[in-house]
C-alpha cells in the first residue's frame, strides 16, 4: 500500500522547517481562485469562473454541498497508515476516487496547457479526462503525459490500478465521419474511457463571456483536435490544414466556424444515436468503456444503462449550461440508489454501472459527501484550472495532493478506515437530528 496521502501535510511542515523560504502553493480554495484571478487575463478568468445566466445553478451546487453535514464517529479504530483510499471503477481497483474533469481551452491558463495537467494527474495517479476542446492534439497529450510508462510499470501487477491513464471526453460532432476519426485516434493513442458530454450541443447563455464578447474558439483556441484531424481537414478545409505555416487569419477563422458548427450544432442527439458510439468505440470486453456525462435524473440514468453505457457521470457542467437547475449533489443520491438497486441492469461487461460525480467539489469534505451519497469517483474541475494558471504542472500536482490529503484526513477523523466505509449514515441534512 502506498504512503498515506495525508503525509503531504507533514511534507509541507518539514520542507519549511528545512528551508524557511519554502511556502506551499495555497491550500485554500478561496485564496487559490483569488490568486488565479489576479494572474489571468479578465477574459480567461471569466471563462473559467463563469456559469449560465444568473449563475444560480453554480450557487445551487455550492448550496447542495452545504445542505449535507458530516456526523463524525469516534473510537473507530482508524489508522492513517492503513487508510484505504482505493475505489472500484469499471470492475477495476483504482488507487484514489478522484478523476480530472474535462476543461477546454487550457492554453489560456498556462503555456503548457493540457500537457501540464496530464503530467500532474499521471504523477499523482488520477485519471485524466482530455476535453474535445483541447489546446493540444490528443496524441501529443497521451504521449507527453507519461501514461505509456505508467502502463508499462503496471503490466503484470495484480490488484490495484494506479489510476494514471487517459480518458477522452467527446463533444459529439454532428458529422459521423468526424466522430469516427476522433475515436479511432483516441483508441490508437491509448485512451481507455470515452466520456460523452450530453449537455453542450449548444453553448449556454454566459454573461461573463458575452459582456466582453469573448469566444476563444473563433481564433482557433481549443480546436487543436479538429485542426489536425485528417478527415476534418479534407472535408472542411479543402485539404489545407489551418495549422500550416502559410495559413491566414481568415483560414483559421473559417476553420474555426466549421469546428463550432460541428461541435455545437444547435440540435441535440437522441437516445437512438447511442448504438453508433458503442460501435465506433468498441466493446466493453476490449477494455473500452463509455460514460455519459451530464445525467441529472433517474429516468435518464436508466435509459443510459439500457442503451449500453458503462457509467453515469452526474454533472451539470459546473452550472455552465442550464440556469436555475438543481444542485448536482441533489441529483446524486436518487441516481445512486437506482444504480445500486436490484432493478438496475448490469453493463454489457456484466458489472454494476460506475457512478462518477462532479460540479461543486472544492474541498475534501465536498468529495467525501459525494462519496457518502453513492459516487464511486469524484471529478475535480475549477480547482485544478486555477492551480494550472498559478503553477503549471507543479501547481496541478500540488492541488491534487492537497485535495487527496484533505479527503483522507477528513474521512479518517470522521471515523472511516477507508473510502469503502463511507455511506449516507455519516451525513445528515442541515438541521436534521434523527441520526445524531
Amino acid at each position: 500500500m502506498s504512503a498515506p496521502r495525508s503525509h503531504y501535510m507533514r511534507e509541507i511542515f518539514v520542507s519549511h522547517l528545512q528551508d524557511a523560504s519554502y511556502l506551499p502553493q495555497t491550500t485554500s480554495y478561496v485564496a487559490l481562485e483569488e490568486q488565479a484571478r489576479k494572474k489571468l487575463t479578465p477574459e480567461a478568468y471569466g471563462y473559467v469562473a463563469g456559469s449560465a445566466s444568473s449563475e444560480n445553478t453554480n450557487k445551487s451546487n455550492m448550496d447542495a454541498m452545504q445542505d449535507w453535514q458530516i456526523v463524525p464517529r469516534m473510537l473507530a479504530g482508524v489508522d492513517l497508515d492503513n487508510f484505504d483510499m482505493s475505489t472500484t471503477l469499471f470492475g477495476r481497483k483504482f488507487a484514489t476516487p478522484f478523476v480530472i474533469s474535462p476543461i477546454g481551452v487550457q492554453g489560456q491558463l498556462h503555456v503548457d496547457s493540457d500537457r501540464a495537467t496530464a503530467r500532474a494527474a499521471c504523477k499523482v495517479g488520477v485519471p485524466f479526462t482530455l476535453s474535445s476542446a483541447t489546446s493540444t492534439p490528443l496524441e501529443v497529450v497521451a504521449q507527453e503525459g507519461g501514461f505509456a510508462k505508467a502502463r508499462e510499470e503496471a503490466e503484470g501487477c495484480d490488484g490495484e490500478v494506479s489510476g494514471a491513464e487517459p480518458w477522452f471526453q467527446l463533444y459529439w460532432p454532428s458529422d459521423d465521419d468526424i466522430t469516427r476519426s476522433l475515436l479511432d485516434r483516441a483508441k490508437k493513442s491509448g485512451y481507455k474511457v470515452l466520456v460523452v458530454t450530453l449537455d453542450t450541443w449548444s453553448l449556454g447563455w454566459r454573461p461573463r463571456d458575452l459582456d466582453i464578447a469573448y469566444n476563444p474558439f473563433l481564433k482557433g483556441n481549443g480546436l487543436a483536435n479538429l485542426f489536425c484531424d485528417p478527415v476534418f481537414v479534407e472535408k472542411y478545409c479543402e485539404g489545407k490544414s489551418p495549422l500550416r505555416k502559410d495559413t491566414t487569419e481568415d483560414d483559421v477563422f473559417q476553420a474555426a466556424l466549421a469546428c463550432i458548427s460541428l461541435l455545437s450544432p444547435g440540435n441535440s442527439r437522441s437516445w437512438a444515436d447511442l448504438p453508433l458510439l458503442r460501435e465506433l468505440w468498441g466493446a466493453s470486453a476490449d477494455g473500452h468503456k463509455i460514460v455519459l456525462k451530464g445525467i441529472q435524473s433517474v429516468t435518464d440514468a436508466a435509459r443510459a444503462i439500457e442503451a449500453g453505457a458503462d457509467g453515469i457521470w452526474v454533472s451539470n457542467h459546473g452550472g455552465r449550461q442550464v440556469d436555475g437547475a438543481l444542485g448536482s449533489l441533489s441529483a446524486l443520491a436518487p441516481i445512486a440508489r437506482y444504480v445500486r438497486s436490484s432493478g438496475c441492469a448490469l453493463t454489457r461487461g456484466g458489472e454494476r454501472p460506475t457512478l462518477i460525480f462532479d460540479s461543486g467539489v472544492r474541498t475534501g469534505a465536498d468529495a467525501m459527501k459525494a462519496l457518502c451519497l453513492g459516487a464511486d469517483a469524484v471529478g475535480i474541475g475549477r480547482p485544478y484550472a486555477y492551480a494550472l494558471a498559478l503553477g503549471g504542472e507543479q501547481g496541478v500536482e500540488c492541488l491534487l495532493k492537497a485535495m487527496l490529503a484533505d479527503l483522507e484526513l477528513n474521512t479518517a477523523l470522521a471515523g472511516c478506515r477507508g473510502v469503502k466505509e463511507m455511506g449516507s449514515h455519516l451525513l445528515v441534512r442541515r438541521g436534521e437530528e434523527s441520526k445524531l
